[in-house]
């Protein structure tokens, strides 16, 4: 179960709340968010080479979108960022979201629509829910009710998507069609009766239809079958997972971010990359997400 991978660390990026890793095939390059220090980062395993922009707020996401641009979920919103110009522009708000809300993480769908969360900033309230951006419009989407939203995360075929309850520390299920109805949500993993200390975050799916999680406090990342069964593990020598990506070449080149911002000074001995920018080898390939539809 355990998968005895070699991790590597690719960039010290002294991340607070490193998230929203993805991979990039248009451009073979990486983007990830630092949430709380407002970075977008951009890293190019080929050449070792990234650079950052800061963006106006706290920002959640980056996903590639139509004309070359990327989507990004921030605080106040959807934004766009144009990488040649290093430039956000915001694109619409969240309607009836609360003002202590913000946007936490995010995926597409094969026809190119958004699927993303909300929660509360303070981490009190359980005011977060998932909504869907599709071509312009905003609408809700899945559960609500929820403390820290995590995922959407849809399978390759777009025919299941998946949306983690972090706080709850649990793993949910619904069946997606390709109008973007969705079904009630229904159990498919309760992380927290196999990972007691341990919190889901981030999940994807690979090429296989099985789904990876990272695992907040939990130093590692986990895979679960399409039936909820923990498959196996890869331990990180981080201990705040927050989420996976598969991308290179083959798209079986695994980048996982971190995080440091619960952690104490007396923590960083026995987690020596806290906050870097991690990758390994998996056995399995991802799948490259599709671009978004803006109109």
């Amino acid at each position: 179960m355990e998968i005895d991978a070699q991790v590597r660390a690719l960039l010290d990026a002294g991340s607070k709340l490193g998230e929203g890793v993805l991979w990039d095939a248009g451009r073979s390059v990486v983007w990830f968010v630092d949430i709380k220090r407002h970075y977008l980062w951009n890293y190019d395993p080929a050449t070792g080479s990234n650079s950052r922009a800061e963006a106006p707020g706290q920002i959640g996401w980056a996903l590639p979108a139509e004309g070359g641009l990327l989507l990004c979920g921030l605080k106040d919103g959807l934004h766009t960022f144009d990488p040649e110009t290093q430039r956000f522009e915001k694109l619409m708000a969240v309607p009836g979201e609360p003002a202590g809300n913000r946007l936490n993480d995010a995926c597409t769908d094969p026809w190119g629509r958004v699927w993303f969360g909300s929660m509360d900033d303070a981490e009190e309230a359980a005011s977060g829910r998932f909504y869907v951006f599709d071509r312009g419009d905003i609408r809700p989407a899945g559960p609500s009710g929820i403390g820290i939203t995590n995922g959407p995360a849809v399978s390759g075929s777009g025919d299941r998507i998946y949306f983690t309850d972090t706080t709850g520390q649990k793993i949910m299920v619904a069946d997606l069609s390709a109008d973007g109805s969705v079904s009630d949500a229904r159990p498919f993993v309760d992380t927290g009766a196999l990972f007691p200390e341990a919190y889901p975050d981030g999940p994807i799916v690979d090429a296989e239809d099985h789904v990876w999680t990272g695992l907040y406090l939990g130093g590692r990342v986990a895979r679960f079958s399409p039936d909820g069964e923990l498959v196996a593990t890869v331990a990180m020598p981080a201990r705040d997972i927050t989420k996976m990506a598969l991308g290179g070449a083959d798209l079986k080149t695994a980048f996982v971010t971190t995080a440091t911002k619960n952690m104490e000074p007396g923590d960083f001995a026995a987690w020596p990359e806290a906050g870097k920018l991690l990758s390994f080898d998996s056995p399995v390939a991802g799948v490259a997400p599709t671009q978004v539809k803006l109109g």
